[in-house]
């Protein structure tokens, strides 16, 4: 199982996995936002399991700090797409 580790010169010094460049954002969104499996953004990072829970461990810990960092590095309009019935519903929105 790898840490969670922070470095000024990757991924802007957000948290991520510790020989990776996945932040624990991108893991959060796509779990947590997205509603996707633990086991999908693991088989699609190629990473342990362990790996995922403790990024999302790490996310609900430190609240402030993933706060500042969705912040930095998500676009306020950014939006999940599922499938083509959200592409509808965006393009509508954005009408």
């Amino acid at each position: 199982m790898s840490e969670i580790v922070s470095t000024a010169e990757v991924l802007d010094g957000a948290p991520r996995i510790d020989g990776r460049r996945i932040g624990v954002h991108h893991i959060a969104k796509r779990i947590i936002d997205a509603g996707e499996s633990t086991e999908q953004v693991a088989a699609d990072y190629d990473l342990d399991i362990a790996d995922v829970y403790r990024a999302l461990v790490y996310y609900y810990d430190n609240p402030d700090e993933m706060r500042t960092v969705q912040k930095r590095s998500v676009p306020e309009d950014f939006t999940v797409v599922h499938g083509p019935d959200d592409l509808d519903k965006e393009a509508q929105r954005q009408a």
